[in-house]
């Protein structure tokens, strides 16, 4: 992934695992080797990303934030699940996820199994419609079981 040829084919990835399993870490430097290749990228976490779409749909910009979210070539979509979402998360998602579909990468982090996901967002269905465009060509990274904060630090010296 760090080689960005999959940037350049427009698929997508998904990293998966408990807090502290890296996942995080690993995006952010696949983020910044597709950026030393040349391409530009959007690092945001979930529940910023959706708060300022919010905010620009409030302040009238809403379409000019949307082309900036489905146009940059890898949108990094960190932490899904690990705050609460607005009641239209499902949707808003989902628009982006479709507008990017085979014409832009996304690189989604979550700390919850995917299965959780329609009850998360409260949105089966978009959900499932999500998935199926991200996994179509998507790369999934497992990340885990443990977490590295606490193999490192003095609860993983006790163990």
């Amino acid at each position: 992934l760090a080689t960005a040829g999959w940037v350049g084919r427009r698929e997508d990835a998904l990293f998966l695992g408990p807090p502290g399993s890296g996942k995080s870490h690993c995006a952010q430097a696949i983020g910044h080797a597709v950026i030393q290749q040349g391409y530009r990228v959007l690092y945001r976490e979930a529940h910023a990303l959706l708060e300022e779409l919010a905010d620009a749909t409030l302040d009238g910009k809403r379409k000019e934030h949307m082309e900036l979210l489905t146009t940059v070539p890898l949108l990094v979509i960190d932490d899904l699940g690990m705050r609460k979402l607005p009641l239209t998360a499902a949707e808003e998602l989902l628009e982006i996820i479709m507008r990017r579909y085979e014409r832009a990468s996304t690189l989604l982090t979550s700390n919850r199994p995917v299965d959780d996901w329609g009850k998360l967002l409260g949105d089966s269905a978009a959900v499932t419609a999500m998935l199926d465009r991200l996994l179509h060509h998507g790369h999934v990274l497992k990340c885990g079981p443990r977490s590295w904060r606490t193999k490192t630090g003095r609860v993983g010296d006790a163990q």
